[in-house]
């Protein structure tokens, strides 16, 4: 299997339109280009803009110069677990595998690479000659220190991925490394291509403090961590050194500019507004408000990330929840595309199903129209459930207690100001039904800190998770038990059934026999109504026409600097 990712992990059964859109539009009036882009998993290397009609001009290339970024949310380090710390640590740190935009897996720091008949063993060649940026070199035992630097906790992320399959990493030589797992895992070249699994140097890792590898990793990657203003702004500066590009990038060699200033603006209006004055040259997450003015002056480009979507966990173990039939009505009881079209203007596309995103290869389109809208439905269901009783409010009663929903969101981390209109407006949709919903929106440093894990914290809780694979499901739904904790289950819901199907499905060897587990994965999870889908996350960039070759990598949707270059 040289160089080849197993066929099933392509997004074959995605749509372009639901992968990715990348615009260049006129300034209306102006001799400016109409363009379109629609790429299969993301504006990776491989992605290129058509433009329509006449006077395009590319404008010469310019050497150096300094890109400023401006990001809307700020993670409490580079390098780490959140797809937000891997937005950054893509940056600077390169990975064994890089994958295309049609789900296709390339070489990175591996230049090949093969996988035993078992599926236990992958065999990795890696590039010659590449150094980290503190001059160690990268070779076969710094990857394998790598991976038992995640297998004990260094990234909980990259655990959750792989941690119930990596057994050990062993360097042949400089350049060969084998990984050998305890089972099989088909998904292992998607997994990796992740920033998560991004490569650090081991000699950093034990020389340093925690936080000084939390503020500025070491990798071999295009730029180096120059300075982090916290609450404002990360440099990134120029490797000169750097050749160890992804083959899907569209140069080889250092980066054009001389550096990325990454600054941090949550605010929506101040952020959109730094285009327009000229303050920054490219920013993150377009304002759904702002998103057509944005096509028609910038090049703008949008990711539907692969995973799970921003969902609601449901707490199956406590609270009204507990019982299947008022889960159901639940999710019966709001028209929540109406809610998200609403929210996003039309933006950010709806997304029925809770368990897997629709631009995840495995995704099963049929489980999203599982619980249309539907109120009368919901009472019947909440009827037959025993809450037949309404108080002078229309809140149902049953046994004195109102059907009281206490929903928990992670405020301009998790979700933002988009997100939480959507749940302003499924708050108010339920009521005729007879729920009565509690927004309580937390801190970032609340939410990770697990403030808001347990229980008796939440009866609905709103997040997502990053994946290019249906993988996923394992990672969200895999039992939570006392001996075997699963924090990534945020509905607490355990089902050794379901566990069974999701593990056959990553260990196919065959497109057809994964998707056939994952589908009854997925429908089994849909009949018990333990996650309630509400839209997809998306990333999202705008452009200055002055600035090319700015993209989105097609794993995560992270933005690449490394090709990006002014015209004059």
């Amino acid at each position: 299997m040289e160089n080849r990712q197993p066929a099933y992990l392509a997004p074959a059964n995605s749509t372009p339109s639901r992968r990715h859109r990348s615009v260049r539009a006129a300034l209306a009036g102006s001799a400016s280009l109409l363009a379109l882009l629609l790429a299969g998993c993301g504006a990776g290397g491989g992605a290129s803009v058509e433009a329509a009609g006449s006077g395009a001009q590319s404008g010469e290339k310019v050497q150096g110069g300094t890109v400023r970024y401006a990001h809307l949310q700020e993670p409490p380090c580079i390098y780490g677990g959140w797809v937000q710390q891997a937005f950054l640590s893509r940056q600077v740190l390169d990975s064994l595998v890089s994958q295309t935009d049609d789900g296709k897996i390339v070489p990175w720091l591996a230049k090949s690479w093969s996988v035993s008949e078992d599926q236990k063993t992958w065999t990795f060649k890696l590039k010659a000659g590449v150094k980290f940026t503190d001059g160690t070199p990268v070779n076969a035992q710094a990857i394998a220190d790598n991976f038992d630097y995640w297998a004990a906790g260094g990234n909980g992320t990259v655990q959750a991925h792989i941690g119930e399959y990596y057994k050990s990493a062993q360097a042949v030589d400089d350049t060969t490394v084998r990984i050998h797992l305890k089972a099989p895992f088909t998904p292992f070249l998607s997994a990796v291509s992740q920033g998560y699994f991004g490569i650090q140097s081991p000699a950093a890792l034990k020389k340093r403090t925690d936080q000084q590898n939390c503020e500025a990793p070491i990798g071999s990657g295009p730029f180096t961590v120059g300075r982090w203003k916290r609450g404002e702004s990360v440099t990134f500066l120029k490797n000169p050194g750097y050749n160890s590009a992804p083959e899907n990038a569209r140069h080889q060699g250092p980066a054009y500019v001389d550096s990325v200033v990454w600054s941090f603006v949550q605010d929506n209006t101040s952020r959109f507004g730094s285009l327009a004055s000229g303050e920054s040259d490219a920013i993150g997450e377009v304002p759904t408000v702002d998103f057509e003015a944005a096509k028609s002056q910038y090049e703008v480009q949008q990711y539907i990330t692969p995973g799970r979507p921003v969902t609601l966990s449901l707490n199956t173990v406590q609270g009204p929840f507990t019982d299947r039939l008022v889960r159901q009505a639940f999710a019966y009881s709001a028209d929540r595309k109406a809610a998200v079209d609403s929210a996003f203007l039309g933006v950010v596309p709806f997304e029925g199903n809770g368990t897997v995103s629709q631009s995840t290869p495995g995704y099963d389109k049929d489980v999203a129209d599982d619980y249309p809208f539907d109120q009368a439905k919901a009472n019947e269901l909440l009827d037959k459930a025993g809450w037949t009783k309404r108080n002078a409010d229309g809140v149902r009663v049953k046994d004195g207690k109102e059907l009281e929903i206490n929903l928990v969101f992670g405020l301009n981390s998790i979700v933002t100001t988009e997100g939480a209109t959507a749940l302003q407006n499924l708050q108010e949709q339920v009521k005729p039904v007879g729920f009565k919903v509690n927004l309580h929106p937390v801190t970032q440093a609340d939410l990770f800190a697990g403030t808001y894990s347990t229980p008796d914290k939440y009866d609905a809780q709103l997040g997502y998770w990053t994946s290019p694979h249906s993988g996923i499901l394992y990672i969200n739904f895999r039992q939570n038990t006392k001996e075997k904790p699963n924090y990534a289950n945020t509905t607490f819901y355990n089902n050794a059934q379901i566990e069974k199907t999701i593990l056959k499905a990553n260990s196919a060897r065959t497109a057809d026999e994964a998707n056939k587990y994952y589908a009854q994965a997925q429908q089994a999870l849909s009949d018990e109504a333990v996650a309630v889908g509400l839209y997809t996350q998306t990333s999202s960039l705008a452009v200055q026409r002055k600035l090319k070759d700015v993209w989105l990598e097609a794993s995560q949707g992270e933005p690449v600097f490394h090709d990006a270059y002014f015209t004059k």
